[in-house]
């Protein structure tokens, strides 16, 4: 059920234009980047410590 959810796409354009107050679509475009920065960070963390492990050699 949850690989279903990570699949589906979700129309941010059409979430703010129906959005209720300003905080609200803070929220949204915040939490459309907040995947993206985990990724990028993971992707850092493993690179660093490949390249520390390369290095101790």
């Amino acid at each position: 059920m949850t690989f279903f959810s990570l699949l589906q796409k979700v129309n941010i354009q059409e979430k703010i234009k129906h959005a209720p107050d300003a905080g609200y679509q803070t929220g949204i475009i915040i939490g459309s980047f907040v995947p993206f920065v985990v990724l990028v960070g993971i992707a850092y963390w493993m690179y660093y410590r490949a390249k520390n492990r390369n290095d101790n050699e």
